[in-house]
C-alpha cells in the first residue's frame, strides 16, 4: 500500500502508467542474442542525420548553459521550412508534452476529451491528468470511425485527438473524412491533429493539416523530430496553430522545456534532405520485404498476433493458428537473411512463429 495514497489526487488512480519496450541491451543480456531489431517504438533505423550529430558535437561544450527558452533559431528555420509565421509555432519536450500542455490550457474538470479506441497511449493519460472525461470512440476496421466521432460530440466536448496516420494501426483519415468532421465541430472544441508520421504518408487522399489552419482556427497540428529525423532520444516536437492558441499554450509551458542539443540538432536535421529521402526509402523497402514474406495489412487478411494491454494489434498473415497475448511486455524481431523467426517476449515465455509463406497479391495499405 502506498503510504501517500490518502493525500494524492484521486484522478491519478485512473491512469495506467506508460510502459515502454525493454531497451535492446537488456533484451540482449536476457536472451544472450545479438543484432536484434526493436519494433516497439518505431525508431528510425538509420539513426540521426550526420549533420545533426556534428552540430551537437560543436555545442557539447555549452551544455552548462540553459537553452534558449524561445527556441529562436529553430523557430526561424522551421518557419521558413513550413512557410508559416513564427508566431504560429510552439515547441515541446516531444509532441506528447504539447498534448499535455493543450489539455492543461483548455480542459476543465469534467469536460470531455474524444479519441479513438486504438490510438496513441498518451491521450487517456493527459485526459486523466486534468480530470477530464475520456470519450473513447471504437475503431471501425482499425480506422478512425469519423461518424462515430461526430455522434459523440456534445456541448461538453472540449478537446479531440485525431492521430493521422494513426499509431499503431497505420491507417489514415482521408481528406473528405477530415473535412466532414471539422464541419461538425463547434468553435469551442479544440481539435488536435497528431501527425507524428506525416512524412511517411504518401496517399493522395491524405490531408496535410497545415493547409487547413486558416479554414479551421480551432485546429492544432502536431509533428515531431523523433521519427523521420531520428532524434527520439533528444525529445523534441512542435505544434502549428493560430497565434492566439500558441499564446495560451505558452502560459502553461515550463521554461527551458526544449534542451539545447535538441534545438541545435533539429535545425541541422531540417537541412539534411538526403537523410529524409533515405529514411523514406528504407521504410518503403522494408514494407516490400514484409509483403514478399507474406505479411499483408489488409482487412480480409487480419489475424491477431497479439493484443497488448490497450488491445494494440499487430497483424500478420500466414503464421497459421492465431496467438493471443493479453499483456505486452516487449515485441521485437530478429532478422537474418530471411525473417525465419518472429519472436516476442510475454512474461517468461518466447513464442516462435514459423517462416511466413507468400500471400496472394493485394492492395497495399491505405496510406501507401
Amino acid at each position: 500500500m502506498n503510504k501517500f495514497i490518502n493525500i494524492a489526487k484521486k484522478s491519478i488512480f485512473n491512469i495506467t502508467p506508460y510502459v515502454p519496450g525493454k531497451p535492446i541491451e537488456e533484451v540482449e543480456r536476457e536472451y544472450k542474442i545479438k543484432n536484434i531489431i526493436k519494433l516497439a517504438s518505431n525508431e528510425n533505423p538509420l539513426g540521426p542525420s550526420k549533420l545533426a550529430i556534428n552540430a551537437m558535437k560543436k555545442k557539447l561544450k555549452d551544455v552548462n548553459l540553459y537553452p534558449d527558452s524561445s527556441v529562436y533559431y529553430l523557430r526561424n528555420a522551421l518557419s521558413k521550412y513550413l512557410k508559416i509565421p513564427e508566431n504560429m509555432l510552439m515547441f515541446g519536450n516531444g509532441s506528447n508534452e504539447i498534448e499535455q500542455l493543450i489539455a492543461e490550457a483548455f480542459v476543465n474538470p469534467g469536460e470531455e476529451v474524444l479519441f479513438s479506441e486504438l490510438s496513441f497511449v498518451v491521450y487517456p493519460i493527459v485526459t486523466e491528468n486534468v480530470s477530464g472525461k475520456a470519450v473513447i470512440v471504437p475503431h471501425r476496421n482499425f480506422r478512425h470511425d469519423i461518424d462515430g466521432f461526430i455522434d459523440r460530440l456534445s456541448n461538453k466536448t472540449k478537446l479531440v485527438f485525431l492521430c493521422n496516420p494513426n499509431n499503431p494501426t497505420g491507417t489514415i483519415i482521408t481528406k473528405n473524412e477530415f473535412k466532414k468532421f471539422m464541419s461538425a465541430v463547434n468553435s469551442r472544441t479544440i481539435v488536435v491533429l497528431d501527425e507524428a508520421y506525416f512524412e511517411y504518408a504518401r496517399c493522395k487522399d491524405y490531408p496535410d493539416g497545415i493547409r487547413y489552419l486558416k479554414e479551421y482556427p480551432n485546429l492544432i497540428v502536431l509533428r515531431t523530430f523523433s521519427k523521420i529525423y531520428g532524434l527520439a532520444g533528444l525529445r523534441i516536437g512542435y505544434g502549428i496553430a493560430d497565434k492566439d492558441i500558441v499564446n495560451l499554450i505558452d502560459r502553461v509551458r515550463p521554461p527551458f522545456n526544449v534542451n539545447l542539443l535538441a534545438q541545435i540538432a533539429a535545425v541541422a536535421a531540417l537541412k539534411d534532405k538526403t537523410h529524409m529521402k533515405n529514411t523514406i526509402g528504407i521504410n518503403n523497402a522494408g514494407k516490400k520485404f514484409l509483403y514478399a514474406a507474406g505479411i499483408r495489412f489488409q482487412q480480409h487478411l487480419y489475424r491477431p498476433l497479439f493484443n497488448a494491454v490497450r488491445k494494440t494489434p499487430c497483424f500478420f498473415e500466414g503464421h497459421g493458428k492465431p496467438v493471443h497475448v493479453k499483456t505486452r511486455v516487449f515485441f521485437f524481431c530478429r532478422f537474418h537473411k530471411f525473417p525465419d523467426i518472429f519472436r516476442f517476449q510475454y512474461e517468461k515465455q518466447v513464442y516462435r512463429i514459423p517462416r511466413f509463406r507468400p500471400a496472394e497479391k493485394s492492395k497495399e495499405f491505405i496510406h501507401n
